[in-house]
């Protein structure tokens, strides 16, 4: 399902060059949304957007990658700098290798981890080579 299927108030609608996207888009919209690497390898699917309530920017999106090992979802949080929306594709690409997807710091449901301590911040950031905004 993608952002246009999801579009509760017709945003995404054809208004004659009106209306926000893919410049502003709804939050709501792009849960689910699938991410890609630039060799076109799907990565996960978009769960949750985590804002930073000082600044109101988004800090980082929170990616599943599926069931490991059948032992249920990893999550990941991801950096908003390392996502690029695709419109044409109506979905998420990362430059990124998929192997480092997998091999990237992540956790469960049960165990989030402290998002706002700037040495895990620091270690997210470096992981995917970015820099905290």
């Amino acid at each position: 399902m993608s952002y246009e299927e999801r579009d509760d108030y017709g945003m995404y609608k054809n208004k004659h060059g009106k209306g926000p996207g893919p410049e502003l888009m709804g939050a709501h919209t792009l849960l689910g949304d699938h991410v890609h690497n630039l060799q076109n390898e799907h990565l996960g699917v978009i769960k949750e957007f985590m804002v930073d309530m000082r600044s109101g920017a988004i800090a980082y999106a929170v990616m599943s990658s599926g069931r490991f090992l059948g032992l249920g979802e990893k999550l990941f949080a991801v950096p908003w700098q390392a996502l690029t929306l695709d419109p044409q594709h109506k979905r998420f690409t990362m430059d990124i290798a998929k192997e480092r997807i997998e091999n990237a710091p992540g956790f469960d449901t049960d165990h989030w981890p402290d998002m706002a301590d700037g040495e895990w911040a620091g270690a997210i950031h470096a992981h995917y080579g970015t820099r905290p905004a």
